[in-house]
């Protein structure tokens, strides 16, 4: 997502072939831990999935911005078990389609709802973290067909932002700005994202890097701007009250993403989770200790064992 660095430069300089095999590379050539599946929900919508385990549940794990669906794995290994566990890229992302979408938050919850109904998916439970939580919530409220239960991890659209604060988003967000982005804020950007950034997850760091190189990149730049005015310009937090299906709520307390500590510097993770969890009349709330945004990577082992007691 960011700009050549100098070395790639001399290296583009000294090495033009084997540079521009590596700018040829593509998403596509990602490795992903289980077998990916891919379905056509129109001639322009192309979705990659993976389809582990069955019971008489479908879990449907959404991932959120800037990720893909590696994110489940921890829980995939575990969940699978018990139940039917498919996880997909959304559109732009992964090995989905590369297209010029909207992606707004309708866009993406009709994508979904197409998703199921195409694969007749039957007594779905909908996972969705961070603005695949925002994602989630938009797909129930379109249509609730074939949905059981909500499972919301660190979720967008909990938090409210004003006007004058969405203009802010507009002005930082820039597809610029992501491309711009060097090595070492790349880095951060993703350990701001754990209370202490395991091992394990070093992958999502080393993917985002690689990625700079592959053709797909400048459309990922320009999509991920258009996925934050999305969540901005179709907030969720006073549909909320609609929802009368269980949801599981759960936030790691130490989110350094929710709430924006730039625009709400006073406002906690708790604040957040307390004023959605209140809107949600059929929820539970749980807080993750020592975790942070990513806590179903982070906390795998409890967020598991909370989801199988959800769904019992």
């Amino acid at each position: 997502m960011k700009l050549f660095t100098a070395a790639l430069l001399t290296l583009l300089f000294f090495n033009t072939a084997k540079a521009q095999e590596k700018f040829n590379s593509s998403m596509e050539d990602w490795t992903y831990p289980y077998e990916v599946h891919k379905i056509a929900l129109n001639d322009s919508l192309g979705i990659a999935y993976v389809d582990e385990g069955q019971g008489g549940k479908t879990l449907l794990f959404i991932h959120g911005l800037g990720s893909n669906l590696k994110a489940w794995h921890k829980n995939i290994e575990v969940l699978k078990k018990h139940y039917r566990c498919i996880a997909l890229d959304l559109p732009g992302y992964g090995k989905s389609a590369k297209e010029d979408f909207s992606f707004s938050m309708s866009f993406f919850a009709e994508s979904i709802r197409t998703f199921i109904d195409s694969l007749k998916l039957q007594n779905v439970v909908l996972i969705g973290h961070s603005m695949g939580g925002q994602i989630a919530l938009h797909t129930l409220l379109q249509k609730r067909d074939n949905i059981e239960k909500l499972v919301l991890i660190a979720p967008a659209g909990f938090e409210t932002f004003t006007e004058k604060e969405k203009l802010w988003f507009q002005t930082v967000f820039t597809s610029a700005v992501i491309k711009a982005s060097t090595e070492s804020q790349i880095v951060n950007n993703f350990k701001i994202n754990f209370h202490k950034m395991p091992a394990d997850a070093q992958f999502m760091i080393e993917d985002r890097l690689t990625m700079r190189q592959a053709k797909e990149y400048d459309n990922y730049c320009k999509m991920i701007p258009k996925c934050v005015m999305g969540m901005l310009k179709e907030p969720v937090f006073n549909l909320l009250s609609n929802i009368e299906l269980p949801v599981k709520i759960i936030f790691g307390e130490n989110d350094l993403l929710i709430p924006n500590r730039i625009l709400h510097p006073t406002l906690k993770t708790v604040d957040i989770a307390e004023a959605g969890q209140k809107m949600l009349l059929n929820s539970q709330l749980l807080m993750i200790p020592e975790a942070g945004h990513f806590v179903q990577w982070e906390k795998a082992n409890q967020i598991n064992e909370y989801i199988l007691n959800f769904l019992k």
